[in-house]
């Protein structure tokens, strides 16, 4: 199993709106075949695996990741596959949250006559697939909040200056994270400052083509930017309020950009209805690169899931731009908590990786 969830891992950032899956057929202590959700969600783990083990797959034992699907959608259900190929025992180390599969495809398999046992690594599975968890019971993706800042939380001077707070390790790294979400999302702010490409651009990884948002309630995108200028090339989704700027959507729209209504006209971007409509077009994990204006509204509004903090060895001081920025926390019972689950040095930097607290 734990070789199905390192074979589920490889498709985070490109799977959805499937779950990212893996399977391992095994047959008298030997593996027979693998495979992981493919680009687009399809072909499914199961069918690859199976692809790939042919007749050696009778009698096999499946591990899965996940319960396979057990309804007819774009494919066939992977129960039916695995019947097919005459498996003699499925592994499996969740049940599918989805309301299509949810216990059927585990009911499939043992009323066919197959050995099934659920459990192996669940918590792994499901904190694997936490986005795709979350889709299914709150509508919502997963949000990762990632920010880069120095010793003392600063993430510029007080002149703007922040290229480069991290070292080249660092920003690889966050290129890695990009790479394993279906989006990146900044707000106007840093859209209009920094004039982010937001794509992947490490060595092997750049068919990786994460879904570029923009939070703009006044759709201020500039129509010269990286971002509207590659649209047709890197899919790029700006989030506004209702009735914003006609002649500038309009612009936008012609140029390739997806403009997306969450918010009342006339106020800001509603967070909440906004991950609502990325959660409705299928994204189950975006990562949230900034600014500090952003960071503070969705901490406020206790969307942020997990964080991706980049520290650097180097001062600031108080006249720099924090991380986030003031949101009301009066008393230390109402800040956010988060529980850290790992620590990364790269080069001179150090990544820690939080999850939301208890």
């Amino acid at each position: 199993m734990a070789a199905a969830l390192a074979l589920a891992r490889r498709s985070l950032g490109c799977a959805w709106p499937n779950p990212s899956v893996g399977c391992v057929l095994v047959k008298e202590g030997v593996v027979v075949g693998r495979g992981w959700t493919q680009p687009g969600g399809r072909p499914h783990a199961e069918t690859e695996a199976l692809a790939r083990a042919g007749a050696a797959a009778r009698g096999a034992t499946a591990y899965v990741s996940l319960e396979p699907c057990a309804h007819w959608g774009v494919t066939p259900p992977c129960t039916g596959a695995l019947l097919a190929a005459g498996i003699a025992r499925a592994v499996i180390a969740v049940e599918d949250p989805d309301p299509r599969v949810s216990g059927r495809g585990i009911g499939q398999l043992r009323d066919a006559g197959v050995r099934v046992d659920v459990g192996l690594f669940a918590a792994e599975a499901v904190d694997l697939n936490q986005g795709f968890f979350l889709r299914i019971g709150a509508g919502r993706p997963l949000v990762t909040l990632k920010t880069a800042t120095t010793l003392d939380g600063r993430i510029a001077t007080a002149a703007g200056a922040s290229r480069w707070i991290t070292g080249p390790s660092a920003r690889a790294a966050g290129h890695r994270l990009r790479a394993l979400h279906d989006a990146v999302a900044v707000g106007s702010g840093t859209a209009r400052a920094d004039d982010p490409a937001l794509t992947c651009r490490l060595p092997g990884l750049a068919d990786r083509k994460s879904i570029r948002v923009v939070l703009d309630s006044i759709l201020g995108l500039n129509p010269g930017s990286q971002l509207v200028r590659t649209a047709r090339e890197h899919p790029t989704w700006a989030i506004t309020v209702a009735g914003a700027a006609p002649a500038r959507r309009a612009a936008l729209e012609q140029a390739g950009v997806n403009v997306i209504e969450a918010g009342p006209a006339g106020g800001r971007v509603d967070l909440r209805a906004a991950l609502q409509a990325l959660g409705a077009r299928g994204l189950t994990r975006v990562l949230v690169e900034g600014g500090g204006r952003l960071a503070s509204a969705l901490l406020a509004a206790d969307l942020v899931d997990r964080l991706a903090w980049f520290r650097a060895p180097l001062v600031i001081g108080g006249d720099g731009t924090p991380a986030a920025a003031a949101f009301g926390v009066a008393a230390l019972a109402e800040a956010p908590r988060f529980q850290r689950v790992e620590t990364r040095t790269l080069g001179p930097d150090v990544l820690e990786l939080y999850r939301r607290g208890p």
